[in-house]
């Protein structure tokens, strides 16, 4: 279902997503045409914002380090991102980026949880996060793939607790071992998922643009999933909604 970019995003609800990559213009070549996204120049951070129907879904940067993962991150929505960055800290996580403006856009922190799993924090100004999500082409799910699932449980239970279990939880947001789906050595790590309306076919299209297919189409509670990489090496997974 299309929600409008004023929608508002509780604390704990994925917000925001965005790739580090070392070149942004192959980015749009490969996503534009796996999943029909328009781009649109920020002021900020030399990134780009891709769309949907001229509604905002996801941004593209470049990554200004070498060194630094090609990688899709995942944004949790926040009132206040200076307040739960302490409370990752004091729940046993890591403050790796200190909260940041970007401009009037919102406020950003990169955080870990006590595994190493990297995570963003969005408090907005201007940006409230995507204009649209659940439907095809744009964000679906987060899957935290950690190796401690009860300890994830409890970190992200205590620190997210209204949006994955209050009255109106609707999560966008789940754990598994590590195992069920990577080796027992792949560290802990959130994995976008993009909604797509068949899975098996977008995988074609991956290979084609020079991706590769990292785990064929699974079952799982919340579709069919496969996990791929573009061609730039960054993870994300495509979900086919079985409920349609």
């Amino acid at each position: 279902m299309a929600e409008n970019r004023a929608s508002t995003y509780g604390e704990g609800v994925p917000c925001w997503v965005d790739a580090q990559l070392p070149d942004v213009e192959a980015g749009r070549r490969f996503y534009g045409e796996l999943f029909g996204w328009t781009f649109e120049e920020q002021r900020y951070g030399g990134s780009v914002w891709a769309l949907r129907e001229g509604e905002p879904v996801a941004a593209l940067a470049h990554k200004t380090d070498g060194r630094m993962p090609t990688v899709w991150t995942v944004y949790f929505a926040t009132p206040d991102v200076e307040a739960l960055a302490d409370r990752v800290w004091a729940a046993g996580g890591q403050v790796v980026t200190a909260p940041l403006p970007v401009g009037d856009l919102g406020t950003t922190a990169l955080v870990t949880d006590p595994e190493g799993a990297v995570f963003g924090l969005w408090e907005p100004g201007s940006h409230p996060g995507f204009g649209r999500r659940h439907e095809p082409g744009t964000f679906a799910w987060a899957e935290l793939y950690a190796r401690d699932t009860e300890a994830a449980n409890d970190f992200y239970g205590g620190l997210f607790h209204d949006a994955l279990f209050g009255p109106d939880a609707k999560p966008d947001f789940g754990r598994a071992a590590v195992s069920e789906v990577f080796p027992a050595e792949m560290p802990p790590h959130f994995l976008v998922h993009f909604q797509v309306e068949n899975c098996e076919s977008v995988l074609g299209t991956v290979n084609r643009l020079g991706g590769r297919v990292q785990a064929p189409p699974f079952e799982t509670s919340y579709g069919k999933v496969a996990v791929v990489t573009d061609n730039q090496g960054a993870s994300f997974a495509v979900l086919e909604r079985l409920d349609g």
